[in-house]
């Protein structure tokens, strides 16, 4: 079997809420670095993470993978702290850490109790602007990377045929690249390459440091002062525009491959928060997304998985919060016996329906149910109160807009999901 690649379409997801949102406290110090701190005091833990405003959309060609790559060496020393001694430091203290890449940002964090916080403050202060990048060190782990793209992508059926949907579905934007760069790419990073990227964007004035747990917002920032204060700023390029160009037309791939069972994904481009001009279409497309896979009771698992039969799975998924248009996309694997081309004419109906028929008030009151419940639920976490911050104050939005959210989708009405 075949898995395969299909469309681009237009459309969204994500979620409501209706409590009131914690209180931020913010801060910047004379280097640039801001500095979100968010009280939670229902156990003595702390989660504190650095932002930084460089990801796999900020690459260009030939270093594809080189945010990655460089997130890879943050682990391996500083002239302080050689390698291995940053984990060790923070695994005896009872804490964990880890650190991610994404188009837009890239982030590393500490689980801690709160007492231990200076120590993630002194540990992260010093590899901002101190990293040692050593020849041995980095041969070492250019192997781990390129054993990782292997495993992740190039062994795995769907993600290799996410990566071609992507850099199809996009004409120029740079979303078009994986995160993990291109193999040629990957294979072709030189030390001197992440030396240049990491002298140019780690420095205080290109990132954020959020801190949510047990903690007062003064003695945070105090910490934040005497360890990342001393810091010196970098000369930071200008951000030019990256629009992508207008579709002119509709875009099918195949993507063949060894696979069990076929798969479908279509894409429609989208504006994100950040780049819509008006705002309410982000909203309502997270409203969209949930009308069509919010949880059993949406349309596709109700009508396409349990009524027609025709999907063993359906999924939608929008991205509120990207720093460019991004895709509103759809997914499914037909059952055995179904073909990739009737479960796409399935899914096609539904978005006819959602865009000829309004949601009654009944179903958009389940969904933006729903879609709090689900909010809530990940509120109860300290590491994703985090998160919010962290990504919406890194694509450009300010982490304001974040307590805005429940107020904002409460407000979509049936008319403005029918619209988007």
């Amino acid at each position: 079997m075949l898995l395969r690649g299909l469309r681009i379409l237009l459309l969204a997801a994500p979620l409501p809420i209706l409590a009131a949102e914690p209180q931020v406290h913010e801060y910047k110090l004379d280097n640039g670095l801001k500095i979100l701190v968010q009280e939670d005091h229902r156990a003595p833990a702390v989660v504190s993470q650095v932002w930084y405003k460089v990801g796999a959309s900020n690459e260009y060609g030939g270093i594809t993978g080189i945010s990655h790559m460089l997130e890879h060496m943050m682990f391996k020393g500083t002239q302080k702290h050689p390698a291995g001694e940053f984990s060790r430091i923070i695994a005896a203290n009872g804490g964990r850490e880890n650190a991610f890449t994404g188009q837009d940002y890239t982030a590393y964090f500490q689980n801690l109790e709160k007492s231990r916080l200076p120590i993630s403050f002194e540990l992260e202060a010093d590899r901002m602007r101190n990293l040692k990048l050593i020849e041995d060190e980095f041969v070492k782990e250019h192997q781990v990377v390129l054993e990782e793209r292997r495993l992740r992508t190039d062994d795995q059926p769907r993600s290799k045929m996410q990566e071609h949907f992507e850099s199809v579905a996009y004409s120029n934007s740079p979303y078009q690249n994986p995160v993990v760069g291109w193999p040629d790419d990957v294979a072709g990073l030189t030390l001197d390459d992440l030396k240049k990227w990491y002298s140019l964007w780690y420095a205080p004035n290109n990132a954020t440091l959020v801190v949510v747990g047990d903690v007062k917002p003064d003695e945070v920032f105090a910490q934040a002062k005497k360890f990342f204060g001393p810091l010196k700023p970098s000369v930071l390029p200008p951000v030019k525009p990256q629009g992508e160009v207008e579709q002119l037309g509709l875009r099918r791939l195949t993507v063949k491959v060894p696979a069990k069972l076929p798969h479908l994904v279509m894409g429609y481009k989208t504006p994100s928060l950040k780049t819509v001009v008006d705002e309410t279409e982000a909203y309502a497309l997270e409203v969209a997304a949930g009308v069509l896979d919010g949880g059993n009771s949406a349309r596709f698992s109700s009508r396409l998985v349990r009524g027609q039969q025709i999907a063993a799975a359906a999924g939608a998924g929008y991205d509120l919060y990207s720093r460019l248009t991004n895709l509103f996309t759809l997914e499914g694997t037909p059952v055995q016996g179904k073909s990739v081309a009737e479960l796409e004419s399935s899914m096609q109906e539904e978005i006819r329906k959602l865009r000829d028929e309004p949601v009654s008030a009944e179903e958009l009151q389940r969904v933006k149910a729903q879609v709090l419940a689900t909010h809530v639920y990940q509120l109860d976490s300290i590491f994703y109160q985090a998160m919010q911050l962290g990504t919406a104050e890194t694509v450009g939005l300010s982490w304001k807009r974040v307590a805005e959210y429940v107020d904002k989708v409460n407000a979509i009405t049936p008319e403005q999901v029918q619209a988007v």
